[in-house]
């Protein structure tokens, strides 16, 4: 297999990914170039696919005008083509946040294909569902993040695009870590690529869209015959706690791995923890902390 590389997706669309290992039972983590420095230890005994999907990163973009390659659907499509690409038969998959959401459509979608997921500080199913207080963290770094990005955003025309790209992030960091000290070690901007200049803008515009328009039902959830861990810190600002509490308890075969005191990165603020889960989990078994989500009051 080869270091790095594109897949051509079936319309042609080229996707870009990295491995990390040589072990022919395969992770695919999609959008998960923030990841690879950090999570390439677990690629003793297996090799990860760090892959950008087509719109994100080094891989194809695709505009409006050619009407399709613009929703989640396309990205769990294009996670089938790399499969197919390596010649594997089932893989296992890391997904955090947003990709934390795709990655349990890709196991709905295509549940032979998938042998094991991770879901780290995914995204809610339904991401318009209100959560109580203990469930999310809507403190007064939310607020004051929210609040600088609008001011931000009223002078985008005064910046060069990858400059107001980096400006952005460095807003952003200290929202995703409940250390203060941690936040420098959020470094997934990637703004030299210009995929990732318009990322904020294709989120809204388009993958947004597209999840709303998912509407997961009980059926579709039931479609997930792999075990599924979830990874969640129970402080996240980005994606409510609440969340990956309704993951474990709406899967067939899920548990929840409650990182408390971590945000939206738990692998930053306890690695130990967090590496040692999912390399227990991918072995075969379930992390000891790892708990099956008693049925639990959701909505506000």
């Amino acid at each position: 297999m080869a270091d790095e590389g594109y897949v051509t997706a079936g319309d042609g669309v080229r996707v870009y990914f990295r491995a990390a290992g040589t072990d022919p039972r395969v992770v695919l983590v999609p959008n998960g170039m923030h990841l690879v420095d950090e999570f390439a230890r677990l690629a003793r005994d297996r090799t990860l696919i760090f892959a950008d999907l087509r719109n994100r990163g080094r891989s194809d973009a695709q505009s409006a005008a050619e009407g399709r390659g613009l929703d989640v659907r396309q990205d769990v499509e294009d996670m089938h083509a790399i499969a197919m690409h390596l010649g594997v038969e089932c893989v296992d998959v890391i997904g955090h946040s947003v990709q934390g959401l795709i990655a349990g459509v890709f196991a709905m979608t295509y549940p032979s294909q998938v042998n094991r997921v991770v879901q780290i500080g995914p995204m809610a199913a339904n991401p318009d569902t209100e959560y109580p207080a203990g469930l999310s963290n809507r403190d007064a770094v939310f607020a004051q993040v929210m609040n600088a990005l609008a001011t931000l955003q009223a002078e985008r025309a005064n910046h060069e695009p990858e400059a107001f790209c980096r400006m952005v992030w460095a807003v952003l960091n200290p929202l995703y870590v409940t250390d203060p000290a941690n936040a420098d070690r959020i470094r997934w901007s990637r703004c030299e690529l210009p995929n990732e200049r318009g990322a904020m803008r294709y989120f809204m515009e388009h993958t947004m869209p597209s999840i709303r328009a998912l509407n997961l039902t009980a059926e579709q959830f039931a479609r997930v015959t792999a075990p599924v861990l979830i990874v969640h810190g129970n402080l996240d600002r980005s994606a409510p706690y609440g969340g990956g509490r309704e993951w474990a308890l709406r899967l067939p075969n899920a548990r929840l791995l409650t990182v408390t005191g971590a945000g939206h990165a738990p692998w930053i603020e306890a690695p130990d923890l967090v590496f040692r889960a999912i390399d227990v989990f991918l072995r075969g078994a379930w992390p000891a902390e790892a708990e099956q989500v008693a049925p639990t009051r959701f909505t506000a």
